[in-house]
């Protein structure tokens, strides 16, 4: 073996041994994250092993989810490995109204259009352009990341960053993260949305040093990056529990089981009846299928 060969392989063995051992130092740090949050994952308002974070920093929010998911890892990363499989999830959104994958000499990407909460020309609505990679993988981890550059109402650098590892019992413990950055134009934007459509909407976690007798709700910019990273978290696990159904059935139980988790939720979450929901879900559907 020649000199120039040789050191080929030494510098491939070192990326290989780097790549590993950034796999198994998410998969140690999953599973310390999982025992420290034992307590608050079985003790919770949300009625199932989950907690939730948020942070509203300087141009940027940010939501976190930690969960324990009723799967086992090697159905969990199946799925999730899948571009696809991401657009059966963030099309579930009321907001989002399209989403196609595709290949481009960068990579895989999900072209995701966002909208109104209710039926609309694709033409009115907003595209967010989403890289997807898979960043890590084992037989017990996944690691996936989706990154858009812009947004709409002025918002940028989104991202949805998600880890998972395996816990005993067939079981996976989850965390996603969900944040996008925003300028002035977006803050204003933004503020303008909580002041009209979105006045009045809350979060899931307590207000920190409240003085009210009855702690109050995160509102504002925290309670919106909640919301949606609860919806996101909730649309993962129906995408999920419809993988159990037939192909055929898979579409309408993936919309049953988001809607009704998210009404679990009501001072949140709710935003329509199931109707309604469902006729401008299958219609968008319809408009997907159409332009394959």
């Amino acid at each position: 073996m020649n000199r120039a060969v040789r050191l080929s392989w030494v510098f491939f063995a070192g990326v290989l041994a780097c790549a590993t051992t950034a796999q198994a130092d998410t998969g140690t740090a999953l599973r310390a994250k999982f025992e420290s949050l034992k307590p608050a994952l079985a003790n919770n308002p949300f009625g199932r092993p989950l907690v939730l974070d948020s942070v509203e920093a300087t141009g940027r929010l940010q939501g976190d989810i930690h969960a324990v998911l009723n799967y086992p890892i090697g159905a969990v990363s199946a799925a999730l490995r899948q571009p696809a499989q991401w657009c059966a999830v963030l099309s579930l959104h009321s907001n989002t109204k399209h989403c196609r994958t595709s290949v481009t000499a960068a990579g895989q990407r999900l072209l995701v259009h966002v909208g109104t909460k209710s039926q609309q020309d694709l033409a009115r609505s907003s595209p967010l352009d989403f890289g997807f990679r898979v960043t890590a993988q084992t037989p017990d981890t996944l690691e996936v990341s989706l990154q858009a550059m812009s947004g709409p109402l002025g918002t940028s650098d989104y991202r949805i960053a998600l880890e998972v590892v395996a816990l005993p019992g067939d079981r996976t413990f989850l965390h996603l993260a969900y944040s996008y950055g925003y300028g002035m134009p977006g803050r204003m934007a933004l503020q303008t949305y909580l002041a009209t459509a979105g006045s009045g909407k809350v979060g899931f976690s307590r207000e920190a040093g409240s003085a009210r007798a009855v702690p109050q709700l995160v509102g504002g910019l925290r309670g919106l990056v909640e919301r949606n990273t609860m919806r996101y978290y909730l649309a993962i696990d129906a995408l999920l529990d419809s993988l159990q159904a037939s192909p055929e059935a898979r579409f309408e139980r993936r919309l049953q089981r988001w809607f009704t988790a998210t009404e679990q939720y009501p001072q949140q979450l709710h935003e329509m009846d199931w109707p309604t929901y469902r006729q401008m879900k299958v219609a968008e559907q319809a408009r997907q299928q159409d332009a394959l």
